[in-house]
């Protein structure tokens, strides 16, 4: 069997001028820079296989992005399958998008600000060079997994005594009966090391989206950005480190139990500061022990598989109840005022002192126009497009798996695929290769709210378990 051959690369991604951040039903024109933004590139080959792993500092991406990408590299490199590169993103909320936007009216681009279609072109253009760069990078080297433990990731949808349930609901209500979900505490790492057993890099794969700042006006890559200079200081500026969230779409880096109460708030920098601590004692406590089980020739497998999941659906009567509740807002207060209220109230909260966010309510008159809107172009679209297609990737490397997906998946799915997966440790990657909106466990469908809802992603809880039961197949033919 061959050495495995890996090249490290990394870039700044940081735009320059006025930028609109992405993530929120509101404009936030960045004030500054918090931590600048970057693209980090692992490639590998061994025996004719490869794969190229890009983790990117967005909030997320449509899957022609990466496509286009693709169509970019193919001429440069022709002898890399550019089938084999997939993105993820570490879902920060402050940077620009790159998706096009201006059939949303009242979140249309702004004048003199830095536009999606000039940061894609931007972004394109610099993760070209870094791929090329990294994919000509490659050496012989060797890998190790180790797997550790960092608080980060809590659940973020509380439950109330009526069955319902709200994404950053208060707690502190007397009819609050728990949290929705589990937490995931586990830090999975694959470090890479040269021949001469230096460590060169690490994935570092965890259950929570990297978005303390998300309701900041600065521009910032969060506590993954945070955790990748700690790495640097701790093992050379030229260490690279590739973030990846796991299935984390019911988690946030907040207690909402603890209310705040004897630690950060996490909804600002010193949140950062905190949990990139949390997460380089990580890496320090099984780094050592990982340089100690190396493997230079492991075995590699990708497999690139195209998988199609139901939509989910809206009923007809789920049709006639949205139309009817979209008439009595409208006539409460139309969509453009409703706007115009919205981002009022958001501005008035931010303002109030110390306290944390949200700054906006998902049950503000305006979102819930948007709800409504939702549920009827859904319906009126589901017959044409009853399922949605994602690209999924499956990468054996030695006793190690990466399984990827395209949602906002909820942990439950992740912690099935864990838990039914023939590898030693699994990497579930969510929000890779485009985006299909929040995929939901069955309890969230049930209890509703912000993330449960049928107009959050594309999928349900049915195609969750079609996603799991997918992924798991592809995985156990790699053991075979």
């Amino acid at each position: 069997m061959s050495k495995l051959l890996i090249g490290w690369a990394e870039t700044d991604t940081t735009p320059e001028g006025k930028v609109d951040l992405s993530g929120q039903y509101y404009h936030r024109i960045a004030d500054g820079i918090h931590s600048r933004l970057s693209a980090t590139v692992l490639a590998l080959e061994s025996d004719g296989e490869q794969a190229v792993m890009v983790s990117l500092d967005l909030v997320g991406f449509q899957s022609d992005f990466q496509d286009e990408l693709r169509l970019m590299l193919r001429q440069e490199l022709p002898e890399l399958d550019v089938n084999k590169v997939f993105l993820n993103v570490i879902h920060t909320h402050n940077a620009p998008g790159v998706d096009l936007i201006a059939g949303i009216g009242w979140l249309a681009e702004l004048p003199g600000v830095l536009t999606a279609a000039e940061y894609r072109t931007f972004l394109l253009g610099k993760l070209k060079a870094v791929i090329i760069e990294a994919w000509r990078n490659r050496k012989p080297g060797g890998i190790a997994n180790a797997l550790s433990f960092a608080r980060v990731g809590h659940c973020r949808r509380a439950v109330y005594a009526d069955d319902t349930a709200e994404m950053y609901g208060c707690t502190d209500r007397e009819d609050f009966t728990g949290m929705e979900g589990c937490e995931d505490s586990g830090v999975d790492l694959l470090f890479t090391f040269d021949e001469d057993r230096k460590p060169a890099g690490v994935i570092l794969n965890l259950a929570c989206p990297s978005q303390s700042m998300e309701a900041t006006y600065k521009i910032s890559s969060d506590f993954m950005g945070e955790t990748r200079q700690l790495l640097k200081q701790q093992f050379g500026d030229n260490f690279r480190t590739l973030g990846q969230i796991s299935a984390a779409g019911c988690q946030s880096p907040r207690d909402l139990t603890r209310n705040c109460k004897g630690e950060p708030d996490f909804w600002h920098e010193n949140g950062v500061t905190e949990i990139g601590s949390r997460l380089l004692t990580a890496v320090e406590k099984v780094c050592q022990s990982a340089a100690g089980m190396i493997e230079f020739s492991p075995q590699f497998r990708h497999v690139v598989k195209k998988v199609a999941l139901p939509r989910r659906r809206a009923s007809y009567q789920d049709y006639l109840d949205a139309k009817k509740k979209q008439t009595e807002l409208e006539a409460v207060l139309p969509e453009d005022e409703a706007y115009r209220q919205f981002c009022d109230e958001v501005r008035c909260n931010e303002k109030i002192a110390g306290r944390p966010g949200p700054y906006d309510s998902k049950l503000h008159h305006f979102v819930l126009i948007q709800n409504n809107k939702a549920v009827i172009a859904r319906y009126e679209t589901q017959g044409a497009q009853p399922e949605f297609e994602l690209e999924l990737h499956v990468v054996r490397l030695g006793d190690v798996v990466f399984a990827t997906n395209p949602f906002e998946l909820y942990l439950d799915f992740g912690q099935q695929i864990k838990a039914r997966s023939q590898a030693r440790q699994t990497f579930v990657v969510q929000l890779c290769g485009g985006t299909g909106g929040y995929l939901p466990s069955a309890r969230a469908e049930q209890l509703g709210g912000y993330g449960g809802l049928i107009i959050n992603g594309n999928v349900g809880s049915d195609g969750g378990k079609m996603l799991v039961d997918s992924t798991i197949e592809e995985i156990t033919k790699l053991w075979e």
